[in-house]
This record gives C-alpha cells, structure tokens and sequence, in this order.
C-alpha cells in the first residue's frame, strides 16, 4: 500500500472487519476479526489509537520512549512497539526526527487529516441514526472477479461508510448525504465507469426488516456491544492512561461495523444505545487525567 492509497478507513482495519451479510452465504468477510474478538489487539492498532487519542490534540509527536511505556503497560512488549512505530511511519503516518540517541515521531499532514476524520466520527457516533426521512442510498457496481483490489476498496469502505450488502454489487445506506462519500470510493476503486448510484424509496413489497437482516448483521453488532458494556461498566480504573487507551481501542470499531440505522429499523431494545451512553461518560471522566499522565511520559522524553 503506497502512502496516497492510506485512507482513513485503514484506521479501522486492524482492529475489526465490518459486519455485513456475506453474499457466499456464510460468514466470510462478515465475521468479526478473530484476534479482535479473541481479546488480542495488535500492537499498531493500540499505536493508532493513541495516535489519534492523545498525539493529535497535543503538538502531534512523541517520543519514542513515551510509546514504548504506554504500550508496555497495555502489554505490548518494546520490541512489538518499537516495530508498530517503524510500519506505521512506512505506511506515511509518521515521521522520525533524530534528537541525539533518541528519536521523535511527528504526524504527517495526511496522518493528522485522516485521524481527525476518524476521531470526528468515534466521538460523535451514538449507535443510531437521527430522525429519518425514509430514502435510501442505493449502489450498483459491477466489478469482475479479478478485480480483486478494487473488490476489497469497495467493501471496506463501503461497509465504512455504513453500507450493507444485498448481493453481489448491490449495496444500500440509509444515510443519503454519504452519496458524495460512496461516488469517491468508487472512483478511488476504478470502477466509477461501470457503477449506478441513485436516492430512492422502498416501493413497501416485502418487510423492510427483512431487507436489513438480509444487508446487516445487527446480531454480532449487538454482541460486541454487550461486550463492551461488560468490560467497562466498572468504576474508575488504577492507570487511567492505559484505560484511556483501551476505551477508545474498543469503541472505535464500532462506527465500522454498526450502521447507525435509524430507530424504526433497529430491534426494540438495542444496546448499542446503552453502550454510546457509557463511552461518553467514562471517556469524559477520564480523559483529563490521561491526557495528564501521557504529557508527563512524553515531556520526559
């Protein structure tokens, strides 16, 4: 992957795959990652999440040794970290600044628009859509089997974006303002030419909740909410930093693998709700001292 082809979607991609229907007919691109839901985060995808937790909002470096502390204490051994750093600055994220022995690790311009982007999105996603007027975003493409690239482009950012799969090439939203968004991942796919995007209304043959069932798999979602409520529905924690880190690591799956679906189309309980509610107040609680405690390790350098 070259630099220019590093989008913000890729945040995600270590830590979850999207969760739609898979149009083989069994899991395959819709399971959930199984190092994810094994309870394993790699050491890169804890690196970009303290990348856009706590380096974005400050000057946006840090120090080597500030990075290898904060990983140590989420159980990442210095060689791993060490590592994460190295690919993610080949991957265009970073940039090293030489300072005696030590070094320093700068966001790049594309690094800093690309988590901005992401943190707009983990911050503001509440596990539902808001008020819905009943239209459709409705995506056509037509991309043969060798294709392979283009075929990963479009069902990971599609699925990004929100979009589930009623088929081979046939892809639906509920958000029609993300038509702009869908048009510029098939462009940056290739297959632009041979696409149809269009607004439209359900014709009401068939049940609507169906077509969801068939597009979504609100089941798993809603198991890994149930799982993140379980894991941080406890008190204040003794190192609120590495806290901090793994809060965010969790709930930022979510905006890829939920999609935010309005009300009069979500089960009548749905925990994802209950779960928005819960990242908020813990990451407002503990967000003070966490930013505290990283500024204290990458001051000392």
């Amino acid at each position: 992957m070259t630099r220019s082809e590093f989008t913000t979607a890729d945040w995600y991609s270590p830590v979850v795959m999207p969760v739609t229907r898979s149009t083989a007919g069994g899991r395959g691109a819709a399971a959930l990652s199984r190092r994810h839901a094994a309870g394993a985060p790699t050491a890169r995808g804890l690196l970009l999440t303290l990348l856009g937790e706590l380096v974005l909002p400050g000057d946006g470096a840090a120090w080597t040794s500030a990075v290898v502390v904060t990983l140590g204490r989420l159980g990442v051994e210095e060689k791993a970290a060490r590592q994460a750093l190295m690919r993610t600055a080949a991957a265009g994220w970073l940039d090293a600044e030489k300072v005696g022995r030590r070094t320093r690790w700068w966001l790049t311009g594309s690094a800093r628009r690309m988590l901005t982007d992401g943190a707009e999105r983990i911050y503001s996603f509440a596990g539902r859509a808001p008020d819905w007027d009943g239209r459709w975003l409705v995506v056509a493409t037509r991309i043969p089997d060798r294709e392979r690239r283009a075929r990963h482009v479009v069902r990971t950012r599609l699925s990004w974006a929100g979009f589930g799969s009623l088929g081979a090439g046939l892809w639906i939203s509920p958000h029609p303002d993300r038509e702009a968004e869908a048009i510029g991942v098939l462009h940056d796919a290739g297959v632009a030419a041979d696409a149809q995007v269009f607004v439209a209304t359900r014709a009401g043959v068939g049940d609507v909740r169906d077509m969801v069932a068939q597009a979504w798999d609100l089941t798993a979602v809603e198991e890994q909410y149930e799982r993140f409520i379980d894991e941080f529905a406890a008190g204040d924690p003794d190192d609120v930093l590495a806290r901090q880190v793994e809060l965010v690591h969790a709930w930022r799956r979510f905006p890829a693998i939920d999609p935010a679906l309005p009300r009069d189309l979500l089960p009548a309980r749905w925990l994802g709700l209950e779960a928005a509610r819960l990242f908020a107040d813990r990451h407002e609680r503990w967000s003070a001292d966490a930013r505290r405690d990283w500024k204290r390790l990458n001051d000392v350098g």
